[in-house]
């Protein structure tokens, strides 16, 4: 694989998170246990994933455009699930090679 001039690193926060009306038992015996433990302040828990992505690529836009590709064929079930797609930052690369 070549390396491409003038790329930057980016990180990119991926979530992903049922849909509205899919049943999460894992976030309803979360605001049972929560409930139970005294906090009825809490309405509701909803349960999903979190994954970081350090993406090398030209731009923001071409960065989050990649991260939309890998949540439509791998991270996300689309009948299932949604994904929300944030940019942290650009990252240096004195803060790539302490990761």
């Amino acid at each position: 694989m070549t390396e491409v001039l003038n790329q930057n690193t980016y990180e990119l926060l991926v979530e992903v998170r049922h849909r509205e009306k899919i049943a999460d038992p894992e976030g309803s015996t979360i605001n049972k246990a929560l409930h139970a433990l005294g906090f009825n302040s809490v309405e509701k828990v909803s349960v999903g994933k979190a994954i970081r992505l350090l993406i090398k690529s030209e731009s923001e836009q071409a960065a989050v455009s990649q991260a939309e590709d890998i949540c439509k064929r791998l991270l996300a079930n689309p009948v299932l699930e949604n994904y929300f797609i944030t940019l942290i930052k650009q990252k240096t690369p004195e803060e790539i090679s302490s990761v």
